[in-house]
């Protein structure tokens, strides 16, 4: 709906702009600003204010940067070199030995007079089949013939032993341990003072349960009550087991 007519609106307004609200200028900026200048470094993000320019006559040549041999030595005199495994070309072989032994002879004499070699022992798998050696084949009874064959090794001997010992000292830990957990009988005047100290703790509880208050009210006051009578009512408990048992066992922990 449009705005009531008025004479008031005839004439056009001048129309004054908002006012503009002083900026907020923080009460700890001096501070934050000389903490941010303290902690500036020179040459932190732009690199150093002045760097050295290199020298016009300095400039990159060709080859300069590829590595360099070390200069190569003179060759040594031949006396120096290894002795070769073959003969040189220069070399010749001694010409005109002659032997006067006989070879013929020699090796006749050999023949007769040596050993015959044994044949080496083979066994055929069938009758028509190929031939094996004998001693690899496992049908030799060679093992059973060695001299500790059949005896108890040494480190398994050594090892029973061990195992034998272990066994022993953890027996005697376990007995030790038993002995120790034994049960143990209290003595008369132990079990006549544990009775009096029985009997001092139920009247102290019994003295602050009397000190309650009338009213129990709230939840704090029946939770105490609530532990001072079960505490009444162990104490008794524990009192008349003691006074019907004249002789009493415990534990060792």
């Amino acid at each position: 709906m449009a705005a009531p007519e008025s004479i008031y609106n005839l004439l056009p307004r001048l129309q004054q702009p908002p006012a503009v609200p002083p900026r907020y200028i923080s009460t700890f900026r001096p501070s934050v600003k000389q903490e941010i200048e303290k902690s500036k470094a020179q040459w932190k993000t732009m690199g150093p204010a002045k760097v050295a320019v290199p020298s016009p006559k300095n400039f990159l040549k060709k080859h300069s940067k590829e590595p360099k041999l070390p200069a190569r030595k003179k060759e040594q005199d031949s006396k120096k070199l290894p002795a070769l495994s073959v003969p040189r070309r220069t070399d010749h072989p001694v010409m005109g030995i002659q032997s006067k032994k006989n070879f013929i002879n020699t090796n006749a004499v050999a023949a007769i007079t040596g050993l015959p070699k044994k044949p080496q022992p083979i066994y055929v798998d069938r009758r028509q089949g190929d031939k094996y050696l004998l001693e690899t084949s496992g049908l030799v009874p060679k093992y059973i013939k060695k001299k500790d064959y059949g005896i108890t090794p040494k480190y398994v001997t050594q090892r029973t032993e061990e195992t034998k010992k272990a066994q022993k000292d953890y027996e005697t830990q376990v007995l030790e341990s038993l002995k120790k957990k034994a049960m143990k009988q209290l003595s008369d005047e132990e079990r006549e003072n544990l009775l009096q100290g029985l009997k001092k703790n139920w009247e102290e509880v019994h003295h602050e349960f009397q000190c309650l208050s009338v009213e129990i009210d709230t939840i704090p006051k029946k939770l105490h009550k609530a532990k001072l009578e079960s505490q009444m009512k162990q104490l008794e408990h524990d009192i008349d087991v003691i006074e019907k048992h004249k002789i009493i066992y415990i534990a060792n922990k």
